[in-house]
């Protein structure tokens, strides 16, 4: 274990708003955590592509120090009506229930974090342009991979691929857990 199994408040909270809305898809403690540590060392607008019901942005808000600012866009209305329950007091964080493309107009961002579910909406040249010169871009949900180029269901898995060998970015790949991964990525 790299960390106390303590979670913060605000995390607990979206666990329980999550299981309260029965929604069980949501980021891992592993990444979580990895989440609180970047998101300790950024400052200005921090974002969300997806957040479900809040677990993500709960551990980017736990480790958010002084005035930075995360905006979460959540496409499922319930879900995003959920999650902000979890921040309704907190001005440092805005749940918006609609689809990811409404924050193209709030970016660049210092930090973007970013489900690998969907590799159309979350390839490099969907998002490169959102991430401010030396910003961070984390996806999840990876199975780690030991070969090249990677390899997911018997099939290049060409979203990570394409994150790995991208010249706009400074990439590698993170084992979270013996099951799990995560690119993290810097804007150069």
């Amino acid at each position: 274990m790299s960390a106390p199994p303590d979670l913060p408040d605000v995390v607990h909270r979206a666990f329980a708003v999550s299981r309260k809305a029965g929604y069980v898809s949501f980021c891992r403690n592993e990444t979580g955590r990895l989440l609180a540590t970047l998101a300790a060392t950024r400052e200005g607008t921090m974002a969300e592509f997806g957040t479900g019901c809040g677990v993500g942005t709960a551990w980017l808000r736990s480790g958010v120090r002084g005035e930075a600012k995360i905006i979460s866009a959540e496409l499922n209305a319930k879900l995003a009506t959920a999650a902000a329950e979890i921040f309704v007091d907190d001005p440092q964080v805005e749940v918006l229930a609609a689809d990811w493309s409404t924050l193209l107009d709030k970016g660049p961002f210092s930090l973007l974090f970013l489900d690998s579910g969907q590799p159309g909406e979350v390839g490099v040249d969907a998002v490169a342009d959102l991430v401010e010169p030396g910003g961070i871009v984390v996806l999840d949900d990876f199975t780690p991979c030991e070969v090249w180029p990677p390899i997911t269901g018997g099939r290049v898995d060409t979203l990570r691929e394409q994150w790995l060998t991208d010249d706009r970015f400074t990439t590698v790949e993170v084992m979270v857990a013996s099951d799990a991964s995560t690119l993290i990525a810097t804007r150069r």
